[in-house]
């Protein structure tokens, strides 16, 4: 379970009706990108990403090349130059050879209030990477260069982390999260480009890959409550099950220690689930007597130390790309029957919610932020989950009831022990897959607008 939210680090601000963000507007000059796009949760999420050949052979580099091959993507070719980065966690200053890459405008088939970048790539020791997200306005104005995220997948050269205190006086970042500062003006994020720079060490010919970039721009409406979705699947998946709770006091140094490891415990459950473990060697520096070392070994892997947590969205989906042919994203679904879409195609999903302890029967806490694994559906319609907040992994499977979870997951305002609103998550929702798809696969994520 996540510790009490903190707005300095992450405040998930929620939209008004899509509709009131049909506003005429210039958008930027260059033009559009073409519609490789998904689009689900009723036309309240555009999902767009880039992942082909031919995908990385557009848009604008300095200094970066295309990648042919099974699993395309973007890699230094001759550095555009050198810059100097003070790490602001550790103080120490390096020179890095860097190389840029600007993805095509996008225009957003949903003008939204909010939007979450999401990246896929290795980063060999001696090279780490930065995503930009620069956007246009439903008035014509620009945003300044927002810094997405600073990430690495190890910790030896940079500290991976989030940027605070980005705005312009009309939207933020929140963490991981753009979002407009006031929905209630019908001011909408219509169009957006993203900005990859690579950074190695000068001289070397290490670099990072980047398989697949991307952002899901959404505009969920304001509710504390939604509509019931009816029942349709009866299955269970083999997720592992492991407890975050077994881990409390490990590792304090990564968000207070196990207690608060929601996120990487049941990112590490579908990673699992998908075949893929650390190597002996990656866990090596895990005491021998604890328990699931790859718990762990996620926290690390995941931890933002601007945020000081392990509840990065996108740090979490990055980390789960790590690992041989998985892809991972953010994203938003619009109901149960999107994850009954999912999970009879084989394909697991992290959701994230928050609730008071009268809210979720059976869960037996309440959270203002928390993530779980959803694994099937029983013959109810009732959600199987897999909860790390559970005494011991043999108690990790729950099942919650249907219309309780698909509330606390999907409002985006709810009341907490105070009797004060505060923010719900809107549906956000991690799904981790293979690079190479079955058919099967290929068809559950495109209807749920995952491409």
């Amino acid at each position: 379970m996540s510790r009490a939210e903190q707005p300095s680090r992450r405040t998930v601000l929620t939209a008004a009706v899509a509709a009131a963000a049909a506003v005429g507007a210039a958008g930027p000059s260059a033009a559009a990108a073409p519609a490789a796009r998904g689009k689900a949760s009723g036309g309240l999420v555009d999902n767009r990403a880039w992942i082909s050949y031919g995908d990385w052979r557009g848009g604008t580099a300095h200094g970066t090349r295309a990648v042919a091959g099974a699993r395309p993507g973007l890699v230094i070719a001759t550095p555009a130059g050198t810059t100097e980065y003070t790490d602001p966690h550790t103080g120490r200053t390096a020179t890095w050879e860097y190389a840029t890459w600007t993805t095509p405008v996008h225009r957003l088939a949903v003008p939204a209030t909010e939007a979450i970048a999401s990246w896929n790539a290795h980063t060999p020791a001696g090279s780490w990477l930065q995503v930009e997200l620069t956007g246009t306005y439903s008035d014509g104005t620009d945003t300044p260069w927002y810094v997405m995220g600073r990430w690495a997948a190890g910790d030896q050269d940079i500290r991976r982390t989030s940027v605070d205190g980005q705005s312009d006086g009309r939207s933020s970042v929140w963490t991981d999260t753009f979002s407009v500062d006031d929905a209630s003006t019908g001011l909408r994020l219509v169009a957006y480009r993203l900005r990859l720079t690579l950074y190695r060490t000068p001289g070397s010919r290490v670099t990072p890959t980047v398989w697949r970039l991307g952002a899901m721009g959404s505009a969920v409406p304001d509710r504390f409550t939604v509509p019931a979705s009816t029942p349709g699947l009866a299955r269970e998946l083999k997720v592992p099950r492991y407890s975050q709770e077994i881990h409390a006091g490990q590792y304090p140094e990564y968000d207070s220690g196990g207690e608060a490891w929601c996120s990487p415990t049941s990112s590490q459950m579908i990673i699992e689930y998908w075949g893929r473990r650390p190597t002996a060697a990656q866990l090596a520096w895990v005491d021998p007597a604890y328990t699931d070392p790859q718990v762990c070994h996620a926290a690390r892997s995941t931890y933002d130390y601007q945020y000081a947590g392990c509840g990065n969205w996108p740090f979490n989906a990055a980390y789960a790309a790590t690992y041989k042919d998985l892809q991972g994203v953010v994203t938003r679904l619009g109901s149960l029957s999107d994850l009954e879409t999912l999970i009879a195609a084989g394909i697991p999903a992290m959701t994230s919610q928050s609730f008071l302890k009268s809210e979720l029967t059976g869960a037996g806490y309440g959270t203002s932020g928390h993530l779980m694994t959803v694994i099937g559906f029983t013959a109810d319609g009732d959600v199987i989950a897999n909860d790390p907040a559970s005494p011991g992994d043999e108690a990790v499977r729950r099942v919650y009831k249907r219309s309780e979870f698909e509330t606390v997951w999907l409002r985006t305002k709810r009341y907490n022990a105070s009797g004060k609103v505060v923010s719900g998550t809107g549906g956000v929702c991690y799904l981790y897959f293979p690079a190479h798809l079955s058919a099967r696969q290929r068809t559950a994520l495109a209807a749920v607008g995952v491409r």
